[in-house]
């Protein structure tokens, strides 16, 4: 498994470098972010490389979170490497975090082959996997918050409402939410 790369670029495009690494020629596929952070002659990326019957293929990032993002996007049953490409190339960790947060579907729909009932499919199954890439605390106790409120019966335009504006760790975000609830 090959985890990072590191090497000369010998051809850059805005989804793909070639990296020549002692001699050998790799093709690594990136994102448009990815892209725009290799400014000079080298490059050295974390990469996910994928195995298949009839290929093999390197995907290289410049963050980590954004490599995690990809690992966590691929598991998704009905997301390939191309959609999740597509995901990293449209957001930013910190901002798709936020997109799951807020469970914003349209957003979501902005990225090429993403449709209505993908988008909700993902944001499904990524609800509980925001701090694995998000690397922002905030909006993970933000979101944590906001489903301790929902359990507890509160409906989610009372919670956004009751949460804007508040700061802290999720056990003070909730107390904060629930003194605010019982105003509204």
């Amino acid at each position: 498994m090959i985890v990072g790369i590191e090497g000369v670029i010998e051809k850059k495009d805005p989804t793909f470098v070639h990296l020549n690494v002692h001699g050998l020629i790799y093709e690594v596929f990136v994102s448009i972010h990815t892209s725009n952070a290799i400014t000079q002659k080298s490059a050295k990326l974390h990469t996910t490389h994928i195995i298949r019957e009839d290929a093999q293929l390197l995907f290289g990032f410049a963050l980590l979170s954004e490599k995690k993002m990809f690992d966590t996007l691929i598991k998704i049953n009905g997301v390939g490497p191309k959609v999740a490409l597509a995901i990293c190339s449209t957001f930013a960790p910190e901002t798709f975090a936020k997109v799951i947060a807020g469970k914003d579907v349209s957003m979501l729909q902005r990225v090429p082959g993403i449709g209505p009932k993908s988008a909700s499919r993902i944001l499904v199954e990524l609800a509980g996997f925001i701090a694995d890439f998000a690397g922002n605390t905030e909006v993970v106790a933000m979101s944590d918050a906001a489903m301790a409120l929902e359990s507890l019966g509160f409906k989610k335009d009372q919670i956004q409402r009751a949460l804007s504006g508040c700061i802290g760790d999720t056990a003070t975000l909730v107390k904060e939410g629930l003194k605010k609830l019982q105003r509204l």
